[in-house]
């Protein structure tokens, strides 16, 4: 199986891949969330799941830490990398790990690339699988469109490498802010190659979350 955030891929850019302006001084924050149920890059990854993290961030750089509840353990992921931004246009180059406690899955290590322009933002990892003792290669490409809450995300497995998947997926979805709480509903739509079945999985989604400033 194939994992990763529990919030849409449009928005866990924002949060992973440095694409922000870089602060003046050093912010550390936290987070908190749950989703109605856990897909990750076009894939259900739990039936529900509660996620926490905590992100450091300086001058462009960023680390951070982000875990899920996936059943059998817990994901837990750790990233770090650089952001820039130069007129309208951001960039941003990172690594992230993912790793788990339990045997829901093996360990994926992973390169990631990102650039954005206004409402437009490109994503591209390439990575290895552990895959208990059979490793092997994939990459992604994601294009995530987002104006005033609305948001819509194309991402296609095995562009470059496809020894562990191949298949496209699609989100489109509302994300507000209800009371300080993060709230977001959308639909994700992924198609027979990469599901490995006869007919395209769908689901509809909630999720909940909250960010607090350390």
């Amino acid at each position: 199986m194939l994992n990763k955030k529990l919030i849409p891929a449009a928005l866990a850019t924002a949060l992973a891949s440095g694409m922000v302006a870089a602060p003046a001084s050093a912010d550390l924050s936290a987070n908190i969330g749950f989703a109605s149920e856990y897909y990750f890059r076009g894939l259900l990854q739990n039936d529900s799941s509660a996620s926490a993290g905590l992100d450091f961030e300086a001058g462009g750089f960023y680390v951070g830490t982000w875990a899920a509840d996936v059943g059998d353990g817990l994901e837990v992921d750790l990233y770090g990398g650089y952001g820039l931004e130069i007129g309208d246009f951001s960039f941003g180059v990172g690594a992230t790990g993912y790793y788990y406690t339990g045997d829901f899955d093996d360990t994926y290590e992973e390169l990631n690339l990102s650039a954005a322009f206004s409402f437009i933002s490109i994503d591209y990892a390439v990575g290895e699988w552990d895959g208990f003792g059979d490793d092997a290669d994939y990459d992604i490409l994601t294009v995530g469109l987002e104006y005033e809450g609305f948001f819509f995300t194309w991402g296609s497995w095995g562009v470059a490498e496809d020894d562990l998947a191949e298949g496209d997926y699609f989100e489109l979805g509302y994300g507000t802010e209800i009371g300080g709480f993060d709230v977001g509903v959308y639909g994700v739509y992924t198609d027979e190659d990469l599901t490995g079945g006869d007919e395209w999985d769908e689901a509809l989604i909630f999720t909940l979350g909250k960010s607090f400033d350390l």
